[in-house]
Order: C-alpha cells, then sequence, then structure tokens
C-alpha cells in the first residue's frame, strides 16, 4: 500500500457539490468555454500612505512588473503600465497605448501621478485602486493551463510568495494577498499541514488512552500495530483509486484510528476477560474470534454502510468519501481479526497485572450504577429521554443552513486575514458573474443593449454588499471620455448622437474589443458583468441573488436575451443545498440498511424499534445543539449525523448480540440477561466510547471552523449515544421484551455464535 503513496494528490480546486450534469453546472461549464477559468486573478495590494514615498513607490511598480514576463502569467495591470485609450483627431480614431511609468525620478513626479490615477481614470476604481483612494493593487492574471494543476502552487510557493517577502522585507510595508488561485493553494497546503497534525494527535490520544484502561505495554503495542497499518492502508487506498485529497478525504486517516481502536478494546478486553475465567489460551482466543468476531463484523459493516450511503449521492466528492471510507473500515476490521488473535498466540498469558484492570473499582461502581438505574429509575429514564425530544426538535426548528466558501476557513490564517482586508477595501473577492447573450452578432455593441446593462449595473449598486461591477458597459463610458479628450466628466455611457460620432472613430480604430476585453465574446454576441462579494449569511445571500434575477427580469426580456446566473460563489451555495438534500436521503438509506441488518441478525422486525430509538435520540439531540448553538448545516456539519449514527449502532449491536448470548444461557429469564449483558458489555462500551469521544475531539485541534464543528458534534453525539445505549436501551429491552421477542425467532437469528460446548470440544 505504501508504494501506492505516490499517487495521491491534493486537491487543486474548490470541491464542487453539484453533479457533472446538473443544471449550474453546465450553464457554469458554458460561461468557462465563452469567457474563461474566472478563478486565474491573484490580487496583491497596499493600504500604506509609505508607498507613495520614491523608493518604494518605484520598488512596487518593480514588483509588479517582475511576474509580467513569467512563463505561467497570462498579463499583469499595475499603476505602472496603465492601458489608456487616447483620441486621434487627424484619423479620427482611438488609440490603444500605455501609460508606462517604470521608475518615478521625484517625488513630485509621483505625486503627480497619483493625484491624475485618481482623478482622470475613473475606470480604474476597483481594478487599481480602491473606492476610498487609499489602497493600491496589482493584477495578476495566471494562464489558464496552470489554474487547477501543480504548477500554480509551485509559482506561489517558488516564485510569487518569496518576490512579495522581499518587497516586504526592503520597505516594511505590508502586503496583502488574495485571489482564488491564492486561496486555493494556501487552503491546500494547511489541508496537508493537518492530516499529519490529526494522524499524531489522534495515534497519541487513542493510545494513551488504551494503555490507561488496560495497563499493558503488550496491548497497546499490538493495537498500535494494527492501527498504524490501517493508516498506511488507507494512505494506499487514496492512492491507489487516485482519489484527491479534499478537507473530507483528509479526515479518513485519523477516522480509521478512531475507529480501529475500539475494535482493540472489544477484542483485547474479551480476550482479557477469557484468560481470567480458565487460563486456557487457546480457548480464549478461539472464544475472540467466535464469540466478539461476528459481532465486531456486524458493528463494522454497519458502520461501513453509513458512509457507503455517501456513495449513492449524485456528489463526487462525497462518493469518494464514502467509498474510502467504508472500504478501509472494513479493512481495519480484517486487520484487527486477523493480526490481534495471531500474534497474542506466540505471546504468554497475560500477567494479574494486565488484568487488574477488569476488577477496576470505579468502573464497577460505574457498571453498578447503571445496573440500578436501569433496575430502579425506568419510569425517570423514559421521561428524560421524552423531554430531551422535545428540547431538541424544538432545536432542530432553529438551524440554519450556510452556503459560504469561505466560513470554514481558519480564521487566524494569514490568507483569510488578508481575504477580510479586501473584503473591507473591494467589497470581497468572490466573484458573481452575469452573462448575457444578445442571440445576435456584435449584439452586445448596440447602444440599446449597453444601456440595459448599465440599468442593471445601477441595480446591482443598490446592493450594500456586491461591489462595482465590471463590464463592457465601463469600456464604452471610458471610451466616451476619451472621446472628450479624456475628461473625467464624461465618463458614462454616449447619448444616440454621440454614439454616431463616436462609432465612426472606433471603426477608423485598431480597438478590437472582443480581443482587448475580457468581458464580450469573440463575435460580438455574448457579455459578462462581474461583481465581487465577501462573506455573508446564507439568508442574505439568497436575498442577493432573489435581488439579481428581479434585475435580470427588469431589464433583459426573456425573448430577446438569454440571461445566466453564475459563478462558484452561487454554485457552492445551491452545492449546499443540494448536499444537504442528498445526505437527507444517504441517512434514510443508511438507517434503512442498519435496520435490515438488525432484521437479518435476530429475524425480529420488531427489534429494529428497540435498536433504533437510542441511536435516532442522540442524533435528534444534537441537532437540537446545533440549533441553540447556532452552528448551522453545511457540508461539514451535515456528515456528523451520518458518521455519528454509523458508529453509536455499533454499541447497540454489540449488546444486543450479548444479550442474545445470556438469554439462550439464562433460559430467557429477560432481567437476568439484560444485567448480565450490561455486567460484561458495560466497560468496553464505556471504554471505547471514551476513546471515540476523545478521538473525534482531535478534530476540534483544526483550523477549519467545520472540522471543529464536526469533531465537537461527533464526540457529543458518541457519548450521547454511549448513555442511550446502556441505559436506555437496557430499559426498553426490560419494560417491551415480552411483547417483541420469543424464543424461536432468537434461536433462528441468522448470527450464529459458537457454544461453550463446541469450543470446550475443539
Amino acid at each position: 500500500m505504501s508504494t501506492q503513496w505516490k499517487h495521491m494528490r491534493f486537491s487543486y480546486t474548490e470541491a464542487n457539490l453539484l453533479p457533472k450534469n446538473h443544471s449550474y453546472n453546465i450553464a457554469y461549464d458554458n460561461f468557462i468555454n465563452v469567457f474563461g477559468e474566472e478563478g486565474n486573478l491573484i490580487l496583491i495590494a497596499v493600504n500604506d500612505s509609505s508607498l507613495f514615498e520614491l523608493d518604494n513607490f518605484n520598488a512596487w511598480i518593480k514588483l509588479s512588473e517582475s511576474f509580467k514576463n513569467n512563463e505561467w502569467i497570462n498579463k499583469v495591470l499595475h499603476v505602472g503600465n496603465i492601458p489608456v485609450i487616447t483620441k486621434d483627431k487627424k484619423n479620427k480614431s482611438f488609440v490603444l497605448d500605455s501609460l508606462t511609468n517604470y521608475k518615478f525620478s521625484s517625488k513630485k513626479a509621483v505625486e503627480n501621478f497619483q493625484k491624475n490615477l485618481f482623478n482622470d481614470y475613473p475606470f480604474y476604481e476597483n481594478i487599481l485602486f480602491s473606492e476610498n483612494r487609499e489602497t493600491i493593487q496589482t493584477a495578476i492574471y495566471l494562464k489558464k493551463e496552470i489554474i487547477n494543476n501543480a504548477e500554480r502552487i509551485q509559482f506561489i510557493n517558488e516564485v510569487f510568495i518569496p518576490k512579495v517577502k522581499m518587497f516586504e522585507k526592503d520597505t516594511k510595508i505590508d502586503v496583502r494577498i488574495s485571489g482564488m488561485p491564492y486561496i486555493r493553494t494556501m487552503n491546500a497546503q494547511n489541508i496537508m499541514d493537518e492530516i499529519g497534525k490529526f494522524v499524531v494527535i489522534a495515534i497519541c490520544v487513542t493510545i494513551l488512552l488504551f494503555f490507561f484502561f488496560f495497563r499493558s505495554f503488550r496491548a497497546t503495542i499490538i493495537t498500535l500495530t494494527v492501527v498504524i497499518i490501517g493508516v498506511m492502508w488507507a494512505l494506499g487506498i487514496l492512492g491507489l483509486f487516485k482519489f484527491e485529497i479534499t478537507v473530507l478525504t483528509a479526515l479518513i486517516p485519523p477516522l480509521i484510528i478512531v475507529i480501529g481502536v475500539p475494535n482493540c478494546i472489544f477484542l483485547i478486553n474479551k480476550y482479557q476477560h477469557e484468560v481470567k475465567k480458565h487460563g486456557n489460551q487457546a480457548r480464549s482466543l478461539q472464544r475472540v474470534i467466535s464469540k466478539i468476531g461476528n459481532a465486531t463484523l456486524m458493528t463494522n459493516i454497519t458502520t461501513a454502510c453509513g458512509f457507503a450511503t455517501f456513495i449513492l449521492t449524485d456528489s463526487e466528492i462525497l462518493q469518494e468519501f464514502g467509498l474510502v471510507a467504508s472500504v478501509n473500515i472494513m479493512l481495519i476490521f480484517i486487520l484487527s481479526i486477523l493480526l490481534i488473535p495471531i500474534i497474542y498466540s506466540f505471546m504468554p498469558l497475560p500477567k494479574e497485572k494486565h488484568l487488574k484492570h477488569l476488577n477496576n473499582i470505579w468502573l464497577n461502581n460505574f457498571v453498578y450504577f447503571l445496573s440500578l438505574t436501569v433496575k430502579k429509575y425506568r419510569i425517570q429514564v423514559f421521561i428524560t429521554s421524552i423531554l430531551c425530544l422535545c428540547i431538541s426538535i424544538i432545536g432542530v426548528y432553529k438551524i440554519k443552513l450556510s452556503g459560504n466558501m469561505i466560513e470554514d476557513m481558519p480564521k487566524n490564517s494569514e490568507f483569510v486575514k488578508d481575504i477580510k482586508f479586501f473584503e473591507k477595501e473591494f467589497k470581497g473577492i468572490l466573484p458573481i458573474e452575469i452573462m448575457i447573450d444578445s442571440k445576435r452578432k456584435n449584439g452586445i455593441t448596440r447602444l440599446a443593449t449597453l444601456k440595459r446593462m448599465n440599468d442593471l449595473n445601477e441595480h446591482i449598486l443598490k446592493i450594500p454588499e456586491l461591489s462595482k461591477p465590471l463590464s463592457i458597459v465601463n469600456l464604452s463610458k471610458y471610451i466616451k471620455q476619451s472621446f472628450y479628450n479624456g475628461n473625467p466628466n464624461y465618463f458614462q455611457l454616449p447619448s444616440d448622437q454621440e454614439n454616431t460620432f463616436i462609432s465612426s472613430y472606433v471603426k477608423n480604430s485598431n480597438l478590437k474589443l472582443e480581443k482587448n476585453n475580457s468581458f464580450i465574446s469573440e463575435n460580438g454576441q455574448i457579455a459578462r458583468i462581474t461583481t465581487m462579494m465577501g462573506e455573508i449569511n446564507t439568508e442574505r445571500m439568497e436575498g442577493i441573488e432573489a435581488s439579481l434575477i428581479k434585475g435580470i427580469e427588469l431589464y433583459f426580456p426573456k425573448e430577446r436575451y438569454d440571461v445566466t446566473l453564475t459563478g462558484k460563489t452561487l454554485g457552492y451555495l445551491k452545492g449546499t443545498k443540494y448536499l444537504v438534500k442528498n445526505l437527507l436521503i444517504s441517512l434514510s438509506l443508511a438507517i434503512l440498511l442498519i435496520s435490515l441488518i438488525i432484521i437479518y441478525m435476530f429475524r425480529s422486525y420488531k427489534m429494529v424499534i428497540i435498536s433504533l430509538v437510542p441511536n435516532l435520540l442522540p442524533l435528534l439531540f444534537t441537532a437540537g445543539v446545533m440549533g441553540f448553538l447556532n452552528i448551522p448545516i453545511k457540508p461539514s456539519t451535515i456528515l456528523v449525523f451520518s458518521i455519528a449514527f454509523g458508529i453509536s449502532v455499533d454499541d447497540t449491536i454489540h449488546f444486543l448480540v450479548k444479550y442474545r448470548q445470556e438469554l439462550l444461557a439464562n433460559n430467557w429469564k429477560i432481567r437476568k440477561s439484560v444485567f448480565s449483558s450490561l455486567k460484561e458489555t458495560g466497560i468496553s462500551m464505556f471504554y471505547t466510547s471514551v476513546v471515540l469521544f476523545f478521538g473525534f475531539s482531535v478534530f476540534m485541534t483544526s483550523s477549519y471552523g467545520g472540522t471543529i464543528a464536526l469533531g465537537g458534534l461527533v464526540s457529543t453525539t458518541l457519548l450521547f449515544a454511549m448513555l442511550a445505549n446502556l441505559i436506555l436501551l437496557p430499559s426498553l429491552l426490560i419494560s417491551l421484551e415480552k411483547y417483541i421477542t420469543n424464543e424461536h425467532t432468537i434461536k433462528n437469528s441468522k448470527i450464529k455464535i459458537a457454544s461453550d460446548q463446541i469450543i470446550n470440544k475443539e
């Protein structure tokens, strides 16, 4: 498996939550085909008055110009080389030239240039300088060939960042960096760093807990061996399938540790119980496999099923996560059930000190407390459960949806701080694109269409969260300004009469608007309007989308124009909604699938009710907590329910399998069977739940908000599920078992456990 590690690669793009054939993806692909990749822009900006000192300003221009000749750069737009349109009266045409200032000779020249830039070139507002005139920025456009591959990371890490750092060192000026290529790269590096951190912390936490419980170096080393091999296999599977490592798939290695250790706990704990009982190693190992092996197999199958249901969604990122997670869960079971008995078979019997934990006073007191609660306080247990259910339902109605791309990114990282800076100065860096098809060649350049686009621009300006829009309209205004000899007072759309004169100048010019401008297609039929936004809540984003659609419908009749609202910002919102819908279906399928497994195991349809109640209640409790704590449903937190359900049902199956064994051994005495089951499985379930709680808590060390929420919520759910399985489940069995189980169904159950007589005979 380690030979497959070389095939692992990190995701170079944002997660596409929608299926490829979804109408929104088709529309976005159409946009990309016409205008190219929208996320190819890197921005560097400075908000510091010392920038306009002579040496610093020349250094800024030198820095910006240094990117121009790089093989991966398409173009660079900066204050030292501003494209300008001038009027040629003699030839009655316009000339596209550059206002080139590679080096200023005096501070006075810089001051004059600064004044002219801000006053004479309104076209470059929000492109080269902010609306408040306090921030200067340079726009670096990457070639589309490297946007989504490793060359982008190489350019940013080896060329771009070192040059920026050198400028900061020389001038003592803080440079802000943003743009989707840069953000993607920093995000990918954070994910890569966190994989290693999660694996190390997860191993340390779970192994320390294991040693604390068992007080055995031998058992701890065996468990460590199993989970390390499991992690190696998990990484190997990712490489073998050639899947990209995303925020989700990065969780799989530590997830395997967290799930693998409980396997080891159940197997080793049973082995030590048997050794203590009769001291026969061969018989102990046989019983580990025959008695616990079946139950552990079923628990791992149910956990794998919980993850495998993600494969049934139409989201590629979830399908990959579900496939790799479910495969590795079964692999870690195979490793556990084979390696642990084999290794122990070569070792001497555990010593008395290794078995001391089985008589731990506080653990025995804990089991006694559970038994006492189930025996005397079942009514109180049911009332408490119903109260929790009612409160949880209230919380569920408070849950909100979140589909913001930036929300989960690490808040304390420099690149997120820079995002906040650009939100303040330029209203954000997340693009919203409007594509307008005039349905005729050169239809966009008609004055009537430009006026409609201008009306839509004015509509956009009324939405406070959106930046000043950029489109062919801005260029048309600039051309009119140039017609009037650069007077900024004429930066506006021409009238019908002015348009006649200006059009003649345009026809005599070498201005190829469709070639020189990224806001119009080559045949002049399609245009784009781009506006930016920052991090806002989903409810407001939906309001903005509705307002934009209203403006589009108002100014662009459907019979004359095809207008598409697109961009990855809105795509992520729609993907989140789509994901929530699919994951609710996925969770329903997981419940159905696990119910079928329980029916197959126990040949009792009614047993499903008893087994699901203590597992669904924790999910509702967690949903209620999310509502009360204002934790939104988003791609990361929605996974909580499927993961927690798949894992928490393991305890139910372990308990029910042991309960079945006790029924057979105790001549169908229900109470005695319940308390015997509670006594033996209670300790193992407590151990595994504590390991799972702290194991998933490891994710709370993440710098990603979604991963933190995932870790905290799954931990909370599993802790609550442990109490439900150790208190509510036995209470239900005692109160209802007479009505839902009979000797015939148990005897004919499909989960076969070898009897002690058979084992003794062997």
